[in-house]
């Protein structure tokens, strides 16, 4: 089990060092960031100043190695753009992201559990296929044009919700709709499928016999029973939902960490760039490591086949 655990542990740092180099030469392949920060009357002893200042001037591979050693200690260096500590940038823009990863689960729950309940329930009726038009609906249609229809209906042409920023509970409505709506669909389908196995259980038609009401069989007994795939997804969509913003934030102009790594992209402010991509690598890299222990811990053999 322990030569296991370090042959994972071992890969898993292998895995973040090559993103690491991978995210520092695509940020350099975006330009030069003191294009962007100097004015037009800028002098090329400007130009060697500011660079000279930024560690811009060194090769490449000191800059890389500089940079990794840095990263090892906790210090993602400052960003270019504004002069703040690139690691403080980003966990000032984390609550916003979190907020509205957080609304847009709850619009996916609170539309995706009736719809898929009743779906169940009134299988192959007028019900059940209206719920599956809008599941085929929720994943045919990407986030962002839909997050475009939004803000042209209800913010240009009715006047109802702001189209941008943040504020109040109605900020959130639009952006939280656009990024949960996918979402929706993939719920809806899931709590459909358990109820309908559930529903053809001995002990629903057992509880039906003995007089039980329906709608506490529906809405306890079976919706109780049938949530345990949904909430397996919606634990991944949690992850996806922290990483997958980054449209929306934009679309919205939601001041979370995606829309601080499109500004970043924007001004080639590299060390935001590569903090942004290597925490959200190392994120994924830490949740499928943990997973491939508690397939040990599971099923013992895997250690064996591996």
């Amino acid at each position: 089990m322990q030569r296991y655990l370090a042959q994972r542990i071992f890969q898993s740092a292998v895995t973040l060092l090559v993103i690491s180099l991978i995210i520092f030469l695509l940020a350099r392949l975006s330009g030069d960031p003191l294009q962007i920060m100097l004015s037009e009357e800028a002098t090329k002893e400007d130009y060697a100043i500011a660079a000279r200042h930024w560690g811009l001037d060194r090769p490449l591979t000191q800059q890389y190695l500089t940079f990794l050693g840095n990263a090892l200690r906790g210090d993602f260096g400052r960003s270019i753009r504004l002069g703040q500590p690139a690691l403080q940038l980003v966990w000032e823009r984390l609550p916003a992201t979190l907020q509205l990863a957080g609304a847009s689960i709850a619009v996916s729950l609170l539309i995706a559990i009736p719809i898929g309940v009743l779906s169940a329930v009134r299988r192959d009726t007028a019900l059940d296929y209206v719920g599956k038009v809008i599941a085929l609906l929720g994943q045919s249609m990407p986030s962002f044009w839909l997050g475009i229809v939004l803000i042209w209906v209800f913010a240009v042409m009715l006047g109802w919700l702001p189209a941008s920023g943040t504020g109040g509970p109605q900020h959130f409505v639009l952006p939280a709709i656009a990024l949960g709506w996918y979402q929706v669909a993939a719920v809806m389908r899931l709590v459909r499928s358990a109820m309908l196995d559930v529903l053809d259980s001995e002990y629903v038609k057992l509880a039906r016999i003995k007089g039980v009401e329906e709608r506490a069989v529906v809405w306890k007994h079976c919706l109780r029973n049938a949530a345990i795939p949904p909430l397996t997804y919606i634990g991944f969509i949690v992850a996806v939902l922290l990483t997958g913003s980054l449209v929306i934030e934009t679309v919205f102009a939601w001041p979370g960490i995606g829309l601080l790594a499109i500004d970043a992209v924007r001004y080639r402010d590299f060390p935001v760039v590569q903090t942004v991509v290597l925490l959200y690598a190392t994120k994924f890299v830490v949740i499928n490591l943990l997973v491939d222990v508690a397939y040990v811990y599971v099923d013992p053999r895997i250690r064996f086949q591996r």
